[in-house]
């Protein structure tokens, strides 16, 4: 295996383990979290932060939060106050949107989004997302390769959650940006020019949306593909959302859709060329099936479900203990912040056989990267749609493409992806 993802010294590990502090991560711990990850699941699975917050490793412990939404909320204005300022527009953004919410908020704006992301909603997709990837891979072969990021996985999602929300294609190029700023804003540490951009993203974004959001009053879209139009127009004699939930739940909508996909892409091509073997496989699998459209469909989405698991997009998750209560034998005491750390779950050796390693026919494969209970994200087929299409597609064309350069790290520590990976063809 390259050297993509630099081995650590278990001595390192457990180093930076025994001080681990989310605030304060050295470079080596976001080149390759999870022996880290391993040390604290073996020597303080819940561990007690220098911040008075927990922090969860093990698989069952964090399936257990999820399970209780009763007893760990996922409202974060308690700990969002402090950090963005009373007034403030990431907080205003964060406090408001689906993710950082619970029941009733939660349900209402949940309902409306599912309601145009129906199974045949989804599906009526494809042909234009097949139409937008071919059309990259095209560029790609006439440039002779190009950046695995720039080039391809993030050109994707942009296009889909435009598309949903029926953006124009003239007004597309800032939402980028704007996402990765205001998405950049959750590390647990921020500098203050963090902090500006992502305020000055969400005032972006959102008069940007008050203009789109007035056109489609006057002249709304389909109700059953545009989830701009269903969330204007609510459910039919039932539930509507304010001025305010809307806007800011257009951008989390793109902000859900775009990172963690673009991560998903960019990290599922990358490790193929870390795991020449699991690569070979993949390609084998996808030739021998090449004419049976079923089978080779569920050899990818069980390809794209392992790429999740090995480098989850986002690998932390954020809860509040509402009572006091016991987590792996740990008391945590009322109102106590605890972070689920998703990627140290999904290379539990307690739920996965081998978790290092990667392997894309990998069964039975209950990972964490969607969440899971009534938090469970609200885009997963989606996302494993674009997964599909995006990886298998490209593999398909381009079996022998190669790094010509070692791609850089976004270097955070809830989203894990590349900024960028320079390739060429074979």
């Amino acid at each position: 295996m390259s050297a993509v993802t630099p081995a650590m010294a278990p001595e390192r590990a457990q180093e930076i383990a025994a001080r681990f502090d989310l605030r304060s991560l050295p470079a080596d711990f976001h080149a390759n979290p999870y022996p880290v990850y391993a040390a604290l699941r073996e020597r303080e699975p819940v561990r007690r932060m220098p911040d008075g917050s927990w922090f969860l490793t093990r698989y069952a412990d964090l399936v257990q939060v999820y399970r209780d939404a009763h007893t760990f909320s996922s409202d974060k204005k308690v700990e969002f106050t402090p950090k963005y300022g009373p007034g403030s527009p990431l907080l205003l953004h964060h406090t408001t949107s689906l993710v950082f919410n619970d029941p009733p908020l939660h349900t209402r704006v949940r309902k409306l989004i599912m309601g145009a992301l129906t199974r045949r909603a989804i599906a009526g997709m494809e042909p234009g997302l097949v139409t937008l990837v071919d059309s990259l891979l095209e560029r790609i072969e006439c440039a002779g390769g190009g950046d695995l990021i720039d080039d391809f996985a993030a050109a994707i999602p942009v296009e889909i959650i435009g598309n949903l929300l029926a953006v124009p294609h003239a007004d597309r190029a800032p939402l980028r940006g704007w996402s990765l700023a205001i998405l950049g804003a959750l590390e647990p540490r921020l500098t203050p020019e963090q902090q500006d951009l992502g305020n000055r993203s969400v005032l972006e974004f959102t008069a940007y949306l008050k203009e789109l959001v007035a056109e489609r009053r006057r002249r709304p879209g389909d109700p059953e593909h545009d989830v701009l139009t269903r969330l204007i127009q609510g459910e039919a004699g039932g539930e509507h959302l304010s001025e305010t939930e809307l806007l800011q739940n257009c951008v989390f909508i793109l902000n859900a859709g775009h990172e963690t996909t673009t991560n998903l892409i960019g990290n599922a091509l990358v490790a193929l060329q870390e795991w020449p073997q699991p690569k070979s496989a993949l390609l084998a699998a996808m030739q021998r099936l090449a004419h049976d459209r079923a089978g080779l469909e569920a050899a990818l989405d069980t390809a794209v479900d392992e790429f999740l698991r090995f480098e989850s997009s986002n690998q932390l998750g954020n809860r509040r203990a509402l009572r006091a209560c016991e987590v792996g034998g740990v008391r945590l005491e009322a109102g106590a912040l605890v972070t689920l750390c998703i990627g140290a779950a999904n290379r539990d050796p307690a739920q996965f056989a081998e978790p290092d390693r990667l392997d894309p026919a990998r069964a039975d494969n209950r990972h964490l990267a969607f969440g899971f209970g009534v938090h469970q994200c609200a885009g997963l087929s989606l996302a494993r749609l674009e997964g599909r299409i995006a990886i298998g597609r490209f593999l398909r064309r381009f079996p022998g493409y190669r790094l010509t350069q070692a791609p850089v790290r976004g270097g955070r520590a809830r989203f894990r992806g590349f900024l960028h990976a320079p390739f060429a063809l074979e």
